[in-house]
């Protein structure tokens, strides 16, 4: 199963900025493009991993949750 996101790239005087248009937060920047794009993976990563940890904490002991992988057809 692949999940599909909208990554947005442009030519800035630097190189390249890059960001995911669903994920607030997964944003980069590179020299050249495929460097922006393999960057802009990382991020979203990181971003994912970032939020699952932050909703972890924020559950604080609490039981009475049920988690469960949610799977998305592709679009």
């Amino acid at each position: 199963m692949n999940i599909s996101f909208t990554a947005v790239f442009k030519k800035v005087p630097e190189g390249y900025v890059g960001y995911v248009e669903e994920l607030p937060g997964a944003n980069t920047q590179g020299d050249t493009l495929d460097q922006t794009r393999e960057n802009l993976k990382e991020a979203v990563e990181l971003v994912l991993e970032a939020n699952r940890q932050l909703s972890e904490e924020s559950r604080n002991g609490d039981d009475d949750i049920i988690r469960e992988p949610l799977l998305l057809d592709a679009a």
